[in-house]
């Protein structure tokens, strides 16, 4: 059986944790495949709000085995906190939950490092979750790097001070930067004993062998594909591959294991942090998308910057995942908006009119748009897609005829409940 891939078509937020929760019920296998802690996957069910940063959204299913990839960087402290306060709420994560040995760990001096070299920026800050996940890829690619693994080898502590001194080193280049990296070591070493009661194994075989044996595995993604580290907005990017290709490297599996991709995408965009926004609104429309999505980071609680649907960048990321189905989220959000806009094309410094994503976002002069009549009826408590109101069925229609990806699921409010299959 293929491995399927589930994520985000936008600069992240789009509502991966409640889908990938609905969708888990049909999987023996979830499993993260990059990013961090950064992450924060919301999912809300029996009026309780979860929200995940390390462990796969499969996890409230007993039934589901959860694997944290090698292309992931884990944050010991979160992650004990994490698994915690899953345990307050009656999910024991002991049994269903691997980590892979290759999974690096970010240090505390990770997290200063990211601190420092953000100050260091000053207006031009890439508006970094500040979790150390950038210098923790850094000493990964550098080839520094401490991993899950290695906490099971006699020189752990050798290895953990060696690169604790060549931060040092590198803090010391910031003028006038404060740091105590010796004030959460204890914590920081606590969590790690905390987590050798956890599987650590060897995932790329166990995922394999999962494959071999027919079990159904679904790759879960974190922020979003406009955020990739070599495809997003640069340098206003993550620090790993956050497209199709991330789950190969990031779990260990060949191109041709892969099947189905589900791209999921808000019914307007949202974007964290600086960098580029095309279809940004600095109006009244903005404001009240901002405010009747709740549109507030999971992880950092910043204000998301809100806009419209974006098609050029949506078509681009359905190309660069070869997306095969759409998952619509927030469509609820849209209601009560007389006109609801999609942008189509750009224009650029020079004039000229474009229909894909730049290289250069910044050189976008203006969006153009193209509008739909909006609708009055909340759609949050439809499950049936024919009762729709018909201005929103136009919307997804011309989504689907622009884009030739069907729109399986649209998810109408934050609870399981509210979702309807095409």
């Amino acid at each position: 059986m293929s491995l399927n891939v589930l994520l985000g078509l936008q600069w992240g937020d789009e509502g991966k944790g409640k889908i990938v929760d609905v969708f888990a019920s049909k999987y023996d296998v979830v499993a993260r495949f990059q990013g961090g802690p950064n992450a924060g996957h919301s999912l809300e069910f029996d009026n309780v709000k979860h929200v995940l940063h390390n462990i796969p959204s499969g996890v409230f299913h007993k039934d589901t085995l959860n694997i944290i990839g090698n292309g992931v960087v884990v944050d010991p402290i979160i992650l004990k906190k994490e698994i915690n306060e899953l345990k307050e709420k009656g999910i024991n994560v002991n049994s269903n939950l691997y980590i892979s040995r290759k999974t690096h760990l970010i240090l505390p001096s990770h997290r200063i490092l990211d601190a420092a070299s953000e100050a260091a920026k000053g207006k031009s800050k890439i508006g970094s979750t500040l979790k150390g996940i950038g210098p923790t890829y850094m000493d990964k690619t550098g080839r520094n790097g401490i991993r899950i693994g290695d906490i099971e080898d006699d020189r752990f502590l050798e290895k953990y001070n060696f690169l604790k001194d060549k931060h040092k080193s590198l803090l010391n280049q910031f003028e006038n930067f404060d740091y105590n990296i010796e004030e959460n070591e204890q914590e920081w070493f606590d969590a790690i004993e905390f987590l050798k009661n956890y599987r650590f194994v060897d995932s790329e075989h166990i995922i394999n062998n999962l494959i071999k044996e027919n079990k159904s595995i679904l790759a879960e993604g974190a922020q979003g594909t406009l955020l990739d580290i070599d495809f997003g907005s640069y340098p206003f990017v993550t620090s790993s591959n956050t497209i199709c290709a991330g789950a190969c490297a990031g779990l260990g599996v060949a191109p041709n294991n892969l099947g189905n991709v589900y791209g999921v995408f808000k019914a307007y965009c949202t974007r964290v942090g600086s960098g580029p926004f095309p279809t940004e609104l600095d109006d009244n429309d903005g404001e009240k998308l901002q405010n009747q999505g709740n549109e507030y980071g999971a992880t950092t609680g910043r204000p998301r910057r809100c806009g419209w649907l974006d098609l050029p960048a949506l078509k681009y990321a359905i190309m660069l995942n070869g997306t095969t189905h759409l998952v619509m989220t927030k469509a609820d959000v849209l209601t009560k908006f007389k006109r609801i806009k999609v942008c189509t094309h750009y224009i650029m410094e020079d004039n000229s009119k474009i229909d894909y994503f730049p290289y250069d976002q910044y050189k976008i002069k203006e969006s153009i748009y193209k509008e739909f009549e909006g609708w009055e009826e909340d759609i949050s408590e439809i499950n049936d897609y024919n009762k729709l109101p018909n201005s929103f069925k136009n919307y997804i229609n011309f989504i689907e005829d622009e884009t030739g990806v069907p729109v399986e699921l649209i998810s109408t409010g934050p609870d399981r409940k509210n979702l309807i299959e095409k």
